[in-house]
C-alpha cells in the first residue's frame, strides 16, 4: 500500500542568511516528502557579492529566474584559474560537490535563482569559507 500523498511545498515567508551571505527561502525539503534533494530560492541585492564558500558533500543545480550577474566556480584544485560566467534568467548551472563558488548580482537588479541541493541540505556546517573567490571581495556578511 502506498503512503500518504506528499504535501505541496510553498515558498516560505521566513528567510535565513546562508553561509555565503545570501538570503534563502525554503521551497521543498523532507517535510514535503523530498528524500533525495531540497529546494530553495536564493537572492542577493543589486551589486552584491557573496562570500566565497565550498560545499563539503552536496551538489547544487541553480536555475536563474530574475536579474543578471556572474558566477565563479573553482574546482577542488585551488591552483586552477577559472573565469566567472555571466548568468541571466533561463540559465542553469551546476556547483559540483567540493567546488568553491561565489556569485554577484549585476548593478541594475537583484539576482534570484532556484537551487536544488542533492542530497538534501544537511545544515550550515556544510559550507566552508574559502580565502579567495573569483569575483573579488564579498559585500555580504556571514550569518
Amino acid at each position: 500500500m502506498l503512503g500518504p500523498v506528499p504535501p505541496v511545498g510553498r515558498r516560505s515567508d521566513d528567510s535565513i542568511t546562508a553561509p555565503d551571505g545570501s538570503e534563502v527561502r525554503l521551497l521543498l525539503d523532507g517535510a514535503h516528502g523530498a528524500t533525495r534533494c531540497s529546494m530553495v530560492e536564493v537572492s542577493i541585492a543589486a551589486g552584491a557579492v557573496s562570500r566565497p564558500v565550498r560545499h563539503r558533500t552536496v551538489e547544487e543545480v541553480w536555475y536563474v529566474v530574475e536579474g543578471a550577474g556572474q558566477v565563479w566556480r573553482g574546482p577542488p584544485d585551488t591552483t586552477a584559474d577559472v573565469s566567472p560566467v555571466a548568468v541571466a534568467p533561463g540559465d542553469a548551472l551546476v556547483i559540483p560537490s567540493g567546488w568553491a563558488f561565489q556569485f554577484q548580482a549585476g548593478p541594475e537588479s537583484a539576482l534570484r535563482f532556484i537551487c536544488v541541493t542533492m542530497p538534501p541540505w544537511p545544515g550550515m556546517d556544510e559550507a566552508a569559507g574559502v580565502a579567495v573567490g573569483g569575483l573579488g571581495p564579498a559585500t555580504l556578511a556571514p550569518p
